[in-house]
């Protein structure tokens, strides 16, 4: 019980700090902000921590390309969607995906209750992909970046953002297997999450700064380095839980778990970014929750 409290937790923050990146003026700076708090936290403790073993790299490895493509695509669904569509969207199509390749690579068969599970999210998923929302940022926001009303309502039922947000979860699952095999081969899931967030935070923003040059860095007011910094711990924190329990139980068990998340994502996509989520809306986002706690057979 212990370790499923601490994924759901886990789920929590990743909707926090997905939703501080969404939320922001500028979401590249956000996301270099998010990779620069890592980096300056972890680096400088690498020296603490004991290195995975050999048989763990290449996973690991894999898994920072992965982890890069991921943070691409998930950039890619916010500019293009709105938070309470895209979010549970992303995080909702994991769990299948992951259970899937249990199922026909790794052996685990489905049971019926986990089937069900199946069922739910994939019934959840086609409301949330089809059903519309309101405004997916602050008010007043679209026109301050020269967007009309009109373009922004056309932006957030674009079905480009369904398909973005698919891609994310794809990428959300492929990482969490080579992570879940990673970790279990690193003897140790504090040195694993070390090297995994130290080598992919700077790459981040290299990445930012090779697409968009030091302005994107340049001119941010405090408040933005504040919100980006605390986003990149919670990321951080949030993850290296989910590492943590993948060494203690079933990998689709675990990755089902942490995305009871999407309910903390509706809940924040309505208060924060004023999307009409709406009776159905909000009924979808809680089958989706409740399928992948199915999935877990608990």
């Amino acid at each position: 019980m212990t370790t499923a409290l601490a994924v759901i937790f886990a789920g929590v923050l990743h909707a926090t700090w997905n939703a501080i990146a969404k939320g922001a003026s500028d979401r590249w700076a956000s996301f270099a902000l998010i990779g620069l708090g890592q980096a300056v936290l972890l680096v400088p403790l690498l020296g603490l921590v004991p290195l995975p073993a050999a048989a763990a790299w290449p996973w690991l490895l894999g898994s920072v390309a992965v982890h890069l493509l991921y943070m691409g695509l998930l950039l890619m669904s916010y500019q293009l969607g709105d938070f309470s569509q895209v979010y549970p969207l992303a995080r909702g199509s994991a769990p299948l995906i992951v259970a899937g390749v249990a199922a026909t690579v790794l052996g685990e068969r489905l049971s019926p209750v986990r089937f069900g599970g199946v069922a739910a999210i994939c019934g959840g998923l086609a409301v949330l992909a089809f059903t519309g929302s309101g405004p997916s940022t602050p008010p007043g926001a679209d026109e301050e970046a020269g967007e009309p009303p009109e373009a922004a309502r056309r932006r957030v039922r674009d079905p480009r953002a369904v398909a973005a947000a698919l891609a994310t979860g794809v990428s959300i699952a492929a990482y969490t297997v080579l992570d879940g095999i990673g970790v279990r081969t690193a003897h140790g899931a504090a040195g694993y999450s070390a090297w995994l967030f130290a080598l992919e935070a700077p790459l981040t923003v290299a990445a930012v700064l090779a697409l968009r040059g030091r302005r994107a860095l340049s001119g941010l007011p405090v408040r933005t380095w504040a919100t980006g910094l605390a986003g990149g711990v919670l990321a951080m924190a949030g993850y290296g839980i989910v590492l943590w329990a993948q060494t203690r139980g079933a990998l689709a068990a675990v990755a089902a778990l942490r995305e009871t998340g999407v309910i903390a994502g509706a809940v924040i996509g309505a208060v924060f970014f004023a999307e009409s989520m709406g009776a159905r809306r909000i009924a979808a986002a809680c089958v989706v929750a409740a399928g992948v706690v199915l999935i877990t057979g608990v």
